[in-house]
């Protein structure tokens, strides 16, 4: 009798020559964590694909979508594994077919991975297209462009046959491209950049700056509840909260009110910049777009950038708005960034920034209070919030290495008692 099973198909990681099988393997282990809430049987590679089987009947079905939003993942299929049984695999074949909805032509694309079956291509489409079209007469043969295209892949002593097949994210899989450091905000644009990275193969560890005390701390519970919306496909494993209140609140009194912007991120970018150094990030990144705002004019940006020695990814900064919500909407982030929560981004904000900062007055303006102390002490006071995950790695040495940058080791964040059970 078949079976179903979910076949991955990969584009960018078959691209990798003799690193192929190393970003293989940290494919299949983001398929293995993506998976961990079902009964996984098996993750293996068999001819260019991943097969992923479950040990409970219906679960390769509620498994689809969430394979598919894994990134590296270029497509899912939904098949039936059959044995090399003719009887059997057309069997299938109508299955997959009569699961395929509306349609009104369809054709069979078969192919073998070895020649020690006695049936080609070519003989096995004919096979399965007879059946077929005893199956559905009312139904046409169409070569070019038809509605529907059923699968057979015979392989490795098995046949697997499927009709259903969607695109999945793309990219490469999480962790075959080192770690990053993302500035995250409760807003849409952060979550958006962050899965962004994700789906180039980063790690990301974000950092968010909170209003406390001066706000509340609702912020902070919504970018939970982003990180938690991103998995199981996105896995980020720790959370760094930065109270910022006060911080903002002592710029705010010392510096021009239209720098205040620029000082603010100017701090904010030396603080994850230090984070970064401990958790052995290669970079910072942002959700800034090219003029949407005040502090995100070239200048603007040059002035914030002069900061930190490492380098800055911004992969918003050609998108428009509705491009960016289009996309928050699709990974499902848009409406929690929809929810109203204070934050630093709307604390202490002076009535008319500077959009053109000159360079001269920012250092000026910079010199006017101790940025130095003030970083140490916001190092100091950062917490943080632990999540389950695959791909990242806590920092060795944690403890250690923290002392060497700042007097005091981070705290851990802990959950308010009303999300303790969630």
């Amino acid at each position: 009798m078949a079976s179903r099973v979910c076949l991955v198909h990969y584009h960018e990681v078959g691209l990798k020559g003799k690193n192929r099988a190393h970003f293989e393997r940290i494919l299949i282990d983001s398929i293995k964590a993506a998976c961990a809430a079902f009964s996984l049987a098996s993750c293996t590679r068999i001819s260019g694909h991943i097969l992923v089987t479950f040990s409970v009947p219906g679960e390769a079905e509620r498994a689809f979508d969430v394979i598919r939003r894994v990134p590296g993942v270029a497509r899912v299929s939904l098949a039936f594994h059959t044995n090399r049984d003719p009887d059997e695999y057309c069997r299938a074949a109508v299955l997959a077919l009569r699961e395929a909805g509306e349609f009104e032509s369809f054709k069979v694309a078969a192919k073998r991975s070895n020649t020690d079956y006695a049936l080609g291509s070519l003989e096995l489409n004919a096979q399965v297209g007879e059946v077929l079209c005893g199956a559905f007469p009312q139904k046409r043969v169409q070569m070019h462009h038809p509605d529907v295209v059923v699968h057979v892949l015979v392989v490795q002593g098995s046949v697997y046959v499927y009709a259903r097949s969607e695109r999945g994210v793309g990219g490469l899989p999480v962790g075959s491209a080192g770690k990053v450091v993302t500035l995250l905000s409760s807003g849409i644009d952060s979550p958006v950049a962050t899965w962004l990275l994700s789906r180039r193969g980063a790690v990301c560890v974000p950092v968010h700056f909170s209003g406390r005390p001066q706000t509340a701390d609702t912020s902070e519970y919504l970018c939970q509840d982003i990180i938690r919306a991103l998995a199981p496909s996105v896995q980020i494993g720790r959370l760094y909260v930065v109270p910022f209140g006060d911080a903002q609140r002592e710029i705010s009194i010392k510096c021009p009110g239209k720098l205040r912007v620029i000082m603010y991120r100017r701090i904010m970018y030396a603080v994850a910049e230090r984070i970064a150094r401990i958790e052995g990030a290669k970079a910072i990144v942002t959700g800034e777009s090219l003029g949407q705002v005040a502090s995100q004019t070239l200048e603007n940006i040059a002035a914030v950038n002069e900061v930190v020695t490492l380098p800055v990814l911004r992969p918003l900064i050609g998108s428009d708005k509705q491009e960016i919500i289009e996309r928050a909407e699709q990974i499902g982030t848009y409406d929690i960034s929809c929810e109203t929560a204070p934050d630093c981004c709307t604390l202490f904000m002076p009535r008319a920034p500077e959009t053109h900062a000159r360079i001269d007055e920012v250092h000026e303006a910079w010199e006017a209070f101790d940025h130095d102390e003030m970083i140490d002490r916001l190092v100091a006071s950062v917490e943080y919030v632990d999540f389950e995950s695959a791909s990242y790695r806590r920092p060795r040495r944690f403890r250690e290495r923290h002392e060497e940058l700042a007097p005091a080791p981070f705290a851990e964040r802990r959950p308010r008692e009303d999300e303790s059970s969630s």
